[in-house]
């Protein structure tokens, strides 16, 4: 694995969200093919969880569907990334956004960590 898309990982996961699709922008921008995809994928999930900190929900929705989408493209794994499970953790969080109810309902799912394959 990259070493700043690693970086970018660690920044996710220590809930440094801004940070991470900061990092792993810089490695996108030079990447090609299905590994521009993976990545653009994170930075979206990323960019996703920063707007939920920032309570903007619109943001967030739209970028959690559009990051999800992308990584749903992909196998269990890619480039290191055990995407089966990044997947099932933000699906978790669409179902809890698509339920108008789930907000007085029940708490909100954790939040993601990306883990490696």
């Amino acid at each position: 694995m990259d070493p700043a898309v690693a970086e970018g990982i660690h920044l996710f996961n220590t809930r440094k969200f801004f940070e991470a699709h900061e990092a792993l922008e810089a490695v996108w921008l030079k990447a090609h093919g299905k590994e521009k995809v993976l990545l653009h994928g994170l930075i979206q999930v990323a960019a996703a969880f920063h707007h939920h900190a920032r309570d903007n929900r619109v943001g967030f929705r739209s970028l959690l569907e559009k990051g999800s989408q992308k990584l749903e493209r992909f196998g269990e794994a890619e480039n290191g990334v055990n995407l089966a499970d990044l997947r099932q953790q933000l699906h978790r969080w669409r179902d809890f956004l698509n339920d108008p109810q789930s907000h007085h309902t029940r708490p909100a799912p954790p939040l993601p960590r990306i883990r490696r394959a």
